[in-house]
């Protein structure tokens, strides 16, 4: 399925009994690499975003979001999360515990 992507740097900046707070940084075409989401997240993008979102089952779909943006989404969430456009993407993750 060709070459092995790039990954994704990140960096946890608070981590206490509360909120796990990262932020993640991805080149054109990095990925996180494929993970399940432990804890219910809010993502606030810090740059434009092209997320390919890879899903079980071998689906994947394109979402584009312009900076300054947040969403929530609950534990459980299984997915790879690849940077699809040509320009850096950055985002900051809060995960509630």
């Amino acid at each position: 399925m060709g070459g092995e992507r790039p990954k994704a740097s990140h960096d946890v900046l608070i981590d206490d009994e509360r909120v796990r707070v990262t932020r993640w940084d991805f080149p054109p075409g990095a990925e996180t690499g494929w993970h399940c989401h432990g804890l219910d997240y809010v993502v606030t993008t810090l740059t434009p975003c092209a997320f390919l979102l890879e899903e079980p089952g071998g689906t994947a779909r394109r979402v584009d979001m312009e900076a300054g943006v947040s969403y929530r989404r609950d534990e459980g969430v299984e997915h790879n999360v690849v940077n699809a456009g040509d320009a850096p993407m950055a985002f900051m993750e809060v995960e509630l515990k």
